[in-house]
């Protein structure tokens, strides 16, 4: 059996839990305030009077918030814990110093309020229909993967600095790994802006990488790969996997997939298992690396992968969600490949499943 980890919050007191109701409650009122404290610098104007602080007067004769705005966010703050008071002075708490200096922090606010907060009115209804509907506050299309390269300034940036931020801790580790077995044909698919397959033909002076991907996204990847100078050991197939009668390129020695098939509903991602296994080579492997939110050491990062799956519901695909790591294996196995090993803990949150033909 698969060793996995718990995700276990503190039981509560009943008093405890009410309160942990209210914050609930009310959390995308303070969700707002913190924001308006963060981006409108009221932040790093406390963080800037050190232990000393700030009272309501100095504060207000910076000229840059109206003493109303001062005391209604920073009191909202004040109940999250981001800043505190002491004898009238307001101070930048913990929590608020990890919103101006922890790069997942406000990356993750970024992506919370750019791409996901409107869509996420929406979920119930996308929920119902398996559709991502609140998508419709970003733009007119069916799904956001063909219209990333297309989204509105900042939910644009705000999605590639999510995906890059997570994704690019990993690439430096896992190189080994996709190397172990010398494979000379390696097929990248969800390739996006190439930052894999640059890593790849980076490494190896052999290697062959072939990206598979929608249109968009392979323009980009192009544009990268020949910027780099890699341009001439790149092969780009256009494909949207969307459609089980699609092939993949075949005779492949390796198929790595990251952060891909999470952007699927489990009857996709069987299918594409299906594809990848008839395009393998005799000898053959495929890695994939993703965030498994029971494969997680701390209760942090199993929160924040769980609370991404709404945005998959809502504005990426209608059915797709961070997994645990059993359905990929449950998966994967019923299109006859078998899980061989597995490495937990890779750049932030990322686990690497290598899988061969049972």
């Amino acid at each position: 059996m698969l060793e996995t980890k718990k995700f276990s919050p503190p039981r509560q007191r009943a008093f405890d839990a009410r309160f942990e109701a209210q914050k609930i409650a009310f959390g995308p009122v303070v969700f707002h305030c913190v924001r308006y404290a963060w981006k409108r610098g009221m932040l790093e104007a406390l963080a800037e009077t050190g232990d000393r602080g700030a009272t309501m007067d100095e504060l207000e004769a910076m000229g840059r918030w109206s003493r109303y705005a001062l005391k209604l966010v920073l009191e909202s703050c004040l109940s999250a814990g981001v800043v505190l008071i002491e004898d009238g002075r307001w101070q930048l708490d913990k929590t608020g110093f990890c919103l101006i200096s922890d790069d997942i922090t406000r990356i993750n606010f970024d992506f919370v309020h750019d791409v996901c907060y409107q869509g996420l009115f929406e979920l119930e209804r996308s929920l119902d229909a398996g559709k991502p509907l609140g998508l419709s506050h970003l733009g007119d299309w069916t799904s956001i993967y063909p219209a990333l390269s297309q989204l509105p300034e900042p939910a644009r940036s705000s999605w590639f600095a999510f995906d890059h931020h997570y994704s690019d801790t990993s690439f430096p580790d896992i190189l080994p790994d996709v190397f172990a077995t010398v494979p000379r044909r390696v097929m990248d698919i969800g390739a996006n802006t190439g930052k894999f397959s640059r890593a790849a033909l980076a490494h190896d002076a052999l290697v062959e990488l072939h990206l598979v991907d929608l249109p968009p996204q392979l323009g980009l990847a192009e544009a990268n790969l020949t910027q780099a100078g890699l341009r001439d050991r790149a092969h780009f197939h256009p494909r949207d996997l969307l459609d089980p009668d699609v092939p993949l390129p075949a005779d492949m020695d390796l198929v790595w997939m990251s952060q891909f098939l999470s952007c699927f509903g489990e009857e996709q991602i069987a299918s594409i298992f299906r594809r990848v296994r008839a395009a393998l080579s005799p000898t053959g492997q495929v890695l994939v690396m993703d965030t498994f939110w029971d494969r997680q050491r701390y209760d942090i990062a199993a929160y924040c992968l769980i609370n991404t799956s709404p945005y998959f519901t809502a504005m990426a695909s209608g059915n797709s969600k961070v997994y645990e790591s059993a359905d990929y294996i449950r998966l994967a196995e019923a299109a006859g490949l078998r899980l061989q090993t597995v490495r937990d803990g890779i750049g932030y949150c990322h686990s690497l499943m290598r899988l061969v033909q049972a």
